[in-house]
């Protein structure tokens, strides 16, 4: 049930050889008035993105690394400056 202050995790879903694979797109908290502000972090190449409820964050080691976004992790960053 979507309710006031609820934090919801946005992803972009891929399909590809070996099955689905979620990456964490961005953020979005839910208004008093019902609405959604949705946070994005990445643009999906397809257009598509999926809310679903936040998970509480998880160890990446046991959340198995390819699924990682699944279980509301975010990807870690490549490259970049310190």
């Amino acid at each position: 049930m979507l309710t006031a202050g609820k934090r919801l995790a946005v992803f972009s879903i891929r399909e590809g050889k070996g099955g689905s694979i979620w990456v964490r797109a961005g953020s979005a908290f839910v208004n008093k008035d019902g609405s959604l502000n949705v946070l994005l972090d990445v643009l999906p190449l397809d257009g598509k993105l999926h809310v679903r409820e936040a998970a509480e964050k998880r160890d990446t080691a046991a959340a198995g690394g390819r699924y990682a976004g699944e279980l509301g992790l975010d990807a870690a960053p490549v490259g970049g400056h310190s």
